[in-house]
């Protein structure tokens, strides 16, 4: 059973910072994907940033410049370094990543809520 496990999300006012962490429990395929998305209250859920494991990245316009997408390959983890955060990056942030050795597809986490407050 594949599981990602999301962590450091909180509540931080305009212009601080944050690290979200998502670890998988699985080993996954050489050609794989990381990234996050995120779901504000009575919005649907929209890419924030994704990173291969080649290293290549892409990142949502609303984020670029502000947030940073990491990986360590050796312990299948994403981090997501927030930055001058804004009260519209408030959110429940989700990791998706795949696939897997145990699984094909995309596999998403349960979810950490971040929240920015003015």
């Amino acid at each position: 059973q594949v599981q990602l496990v999301e962590s450091g999300g909180g509540l931080v006012q305009a212009g601080g910072s944050l690290r979200l962490s998502c670890a998988a429990s699985e080993r996954m395929f050489s050609t794989n994907v990381m990234g996050w998305y995120r779901q504000a209250p009575g919005k649907e859920r929209e890419f924030v940033a994704q990173m291969n494991n080649d290293g290549t990245a892409n990142y949502a316009d609303s984020v670029k410049g502000r947030f940073t997408i990491s990986r360590e390959n050796a312990k299948n983890t994403v981090y997501l370094q927030m930055n001058s955060l804004k009260p519209e990056d408030t959110a429940v942030y989700y990791c998706r990543a795949g696939p897997f050795l145990a699984g094909a597809g995309l596999f998403w986490g349960q979810g950490t809520q971040v929240t920015v407050s003015s």
